[in-house]
């Protein structure tokens, strides 16, 4: 069913090739277009709340991204198996392109925020197919190798992303930023017609109806839990947060009934099942560390008195931690993929409280220290989550669980986005908020994360203990 396992190490070379070159650039140029988006808004926030105000929807340009990105990244899977690579992969590039000309055509927050869920639709499907494609285009031997050079061009954009919006900001305006991306998605769309033409996997003969429901109930469940964090009372707020819940927990079940056209794997978040621990750490950890990301910039800009771009390049060194230790590890051989799962997963748990400390006392480059230890802990990580998930999948699950993976950390995304904002909202975070407020959330936010992370230990503990025989289990 599965490949032996390789216990040697494979060579850059093996994979930087006439063979797999050119299908290993057009999927990181997929991967290009979100994280240095993602890093360009970060950057972009202050000067763009200034313009047209908005500063309660500041999570929002993170969570309705994100719930763009689980609906397009949870429906990659089927789509792939239906469709194959090239005409999904196209539309994810087009709806991209459309989500940056409406933002920078937008005249207030709002309109910003419907750009920003049509990019979610289109960066999260580009990043899912992305790690869809590496499972199908490369052996299991390379895969671990593919996405180390995918996860260091993350942090090549992690670097450019934010430059790119501080010079827009500086020199120019926000909106050419938005204009940036959407000319590089629309050449993205032709390239791909190109590429995928020959060496894409034959698409599966499932001829299962478009999950409309499912993604319905999925989306409203971000949709609540974020909504319940504009304006903050307790029974409202209580009220949209246990409503999101149930929603999320219906999608679950309705998902679990299906059989060819489920979304997830099997038994997803099931912390008794490999497949499950794996995507429940994956969610537990995205939602820790998502709130430091969205308000990171805005917290150093007001509390250090910093420009937007300094605080874009603090956060960028979480990427760009990610990207080198990943280049770095790997070539680990497959057998040491747990302990390299569960000393990424300490790494990124123990930044948290570090974060709790400098972010509101400074200085501004021990912040720089933890997000770096951070993404670091990622790139030990992730890789060897997604060579491990797919080795313990059975084989008609491959599809499902390489996309799952991203979507779930989407998810996290979303969720902690939507927490982070009830939090700061609630803690009273407006634009006329002064010090001592703002202070009380760079310290809150990080702490507040630190149950989610004790839950993804568990899972990880979980996940890295099985053992190929187990995955049934």
């Amino acid at each position: 069913m599965n490949e032996p396992q390789q216990s040697g190490a494979v060579r850059w070379r093996e994979v930087l090739n006439r063979q797999y070159g050119m299908s290993l650039a057009l999927v990181s140029l997929g991967i290009w277009l979100h994280a240095a988006d993602s890093l360009l808004v970060a950057t972009m926030v202050p000067q763009i709340v200034a313009e047209i105000g908005g500063a309660e929807l500041i999570s929002w340009t993170v969570a309705l991204y994100g719930i763009g990105s689980i609906v397009a990244g949870a429906a990659s899977g089927l789509m792939v198996l239906q469709y194959g690579l090239r005409a999904p992969m196209t539309l994810a590039a087009l709806l991209f392109a459309l989500g940056c000309t409406i933002s920078a055509l937008a005249p207030e927050m709002w309109v910003v925020l419907v750009g920003r869920l049509f990019q979610g639709l289109g960066g999260g499907g580009l990043m899912a197919m992305a790690f869809v494609a590496v499972s199908q285009l490369f052996p299991r031997r390379l895969t671990a190798r593919a996405l180390g050079a995918i996860s260091t061009l993350w942090g090549v954009s992690a670097f450019i992303g934010p430059l790119v919006g501080g010079l827009f900001v500086e020199y120019g305006t926000w909106q050419g930023g938005f204009w940036f991306f959407a000319v590089q998605a629309l050449l993205m769309a032709v390239w791909i017609q190109f590429t995928l033409r020959k060496n894409e996997k034959p698409a599966e003969q499932i001829r299962a109806r478009f999950p409309l429901q499912r993604l319905f109930w999925l989306s409203l469940g971000v949709f609540l839990i974020a909504y319940g964090g504009i304006e903050i009372s307790v029974l409202q707020t209580s009220l949209f947060v246990v409503l999101g819940i149930v929603a999320l927990i219906l999608f679950l079940f309705l998902d679990g009934r299906r059989a060819e056209s489920r979304l997830l794997p099997h038994k997803p978040l099931n912390l008794f099942t490999p497949l499950g621990a794996a995507l429940a750490l994956v969610l537990a950890f995205s939602t820790t560390t998502v709130a430091i990301t969205v308000y990171g910039p805005y917290l150093i800009t007001e509390l250090h008195g910093r420009a937007p771009i300094v605080g874009g390049y603090v956060m960028a060194c979480m990427s760009i931690g990610w990207a080198l230790v990943a280049s770095l590890v790997s070539g680990v051989a497959e057998k040491h993929d747990g302990r390299m799962v569960v000393i990424g997963m300490i790494l990124v748990t123990i930044s948290l409280p570090g974060y709790a400390y400098s972010l509101p006392y400074g200085p501004v480059w021990l912040i720089a220290v933890f997000a770096a230890m951070q993404g670091g802990g990622f790139g030990t990580a992730w890789t060897f989550i997604l060579r491990r998930a797919i080795k313990l999948a059975p084989d008609n699950e491959h599809e499902r669980i390489a996309s799952a993976i991203p979507t779930l950390q989407r998810l996290g995304y979303a969720l902690g986005a939507a927490y982070a904002g009830i939090l700061a909202n609630a803690a009273g975070l407006t634009e006329e908020a002064d010090i001592s407020v703002i202070t009380v959330i760079a310290w809150l936010i990080p702490l507040a994360c630190l149950p989610a992370a004790a839950i993804g230990l568990v899972a990880t503990y979980q996940f890295a203990r099985r053992r190929s025989g187990d995955a049934s289990s």
